[in-house]
């Protein structure tokens, strides 16, 4: 969970072509833990995609061996509930939507580079 040195993006886009809006801060989220969904290269994991989690997803998460509900005091991440936005990873929620577990995305905090991996279209298909 450590973010880069490198700096965010001076003006980052959504996957809309607008300005990218805050995807959360409680908890904090992001590559840069600073509650956008921009990544840099040494983000490989590619975490662009704002989502509402719900219990389907961190349930599919944990079963994949990514635990996002248990809290990891020594990385200051306090776990996460439904409802919680989170900046995830774009690989790992296109695998989610091809389980048909993929939680709800807030297009407006997601990243344009998302799509790289997502066409747009699916994730209308998904929006919060």
């Amino acid at each position: 969970m450590a973010a880069s040195s490198l700096q965010p993006p001076s003006e980052p886009r959504n996957v809309l072509g607008e300005p990218l809006q805050e995807c959360g801060c409680a908890p904090l989220t992001g590559w840069f833990r600073d509650g956008y969904c921009h990544d840099d290269p040494a983000d490989f994991g590619r975490h662009t995609v704002c989502c509402v989690v719900n219990d389907a997803f961190l349930n599919y998460s944990r079963a994949q061996g990514n635990d996002l509900s248990t809290p990891v005091p020594a990385h200051s991440f306090p776990g996460l509930k439904a409802g919680d936005h989170w900046c995830v990873c774009a690989a790992r929620w296109l695998e989610a939507y091809e389980d048909g577990m993929a939680p709800p995305v807030r297009l407006e905090c997601s990243a344009l580079a998302t799509l790289q991996v997502i066409p747009l279209e699916v994730l209308r298909g998904h929006a919060a």
